[in-house]
């Protein structure tokens, strides 16, 4: 192995996925795996033991000491100030992408574009560059989209994100290390800017297209 070979770590909650992704990318000669974690309670004690240049990352990792989502990237930014973040994941939602954007994460692979756009993310971002695949920047770039995503802030977006996905507000308040009022508050916040009053409302729109979830409200 050369020495200018880029140090790997791998997360992701499903054993399967992190075994095809060591596999691909251990076919590259320029890339070594030193390390695979399948929640955030693993991933930091790899870290901690294995330092690595480039972190390819799940965004929904449950079950962890240390959260996922935007709370785990903001953790992981802190703690390994030289280490580069690739995010790998299903996000399809416009307000969370830009959120993640926002939280310093330069280069997003969706899981649905061709596992060779994973490499070039890699590449791209053990070089500083900026990287997201065709997918994932289709729903950046469309002005109309990321425009009204942007009304959310990016603790809203991550809100309605577990909301939807479940969790109740203690629940949430617990995950995120916030009070329950604090929780409550931006998820009304986020339901006003989203045009809908009932929590229903809500998770029918996140389960719908996201173009719908982001109309402007008149």
């Amino acid at each position: 192995m050369s020495d200018l070979s880029i140090r790997l770590a791998i997360a992701d909650d499903h054993p399967v996925v992190l075994l095809g992704l060591a596999a691909e990318l251990a076919r590259n000669p320029a890339m070594k795996v030193v390390g695979q974690a399948t929640d955030s309670t693993e991933l930091v004690a790899l870290l901690d033991e294995q330092p690595c240049d480039v972190l390819v990352l799940d965004y929904a990792m449950p079950g962890g000491k240390y959260g996922d989502g935007l709370v785990l990237i903001s953790y992981l930014r802190r703690r390994w100030l030289d280490m580069r973040l690739v995010l790998y994941t299903m996000v399809d939602n416009p307000a969370l992408l830009l959120a993640i954007v926002k939280h310093g994460v330069k280069a997003v692979i969706s899981k649905s574009d061709p596992l060779a756009r994973l490499v070039d993310g890699v590449y791209a971002a053990h070089g500083g560059r900026q990287y997201y695949s065709p997918l994932i920047k289709d729903m950046l770039l469309d002005t109309m989209m990321v425009a009204e995503a942007d009304r959310l802030t990016p603790r809203e977006a991550e809100i309605v994100r577990l909301f939807c996905a479940g969790g109740t507000i203690t629940e949430i308040a617990e995950r995120l290390h916030r009070s329950v009022q604090t929780v409550s508050t931006q998820k009304r916040s986020a339901m006003r800017k989203l045009g809908v009053n009932r929590d229903v409302d809500l998770i029918k729109l996140l389960s719908d297209f996201p173009p719908k979830v982001f109309t402007a409200q008149g």
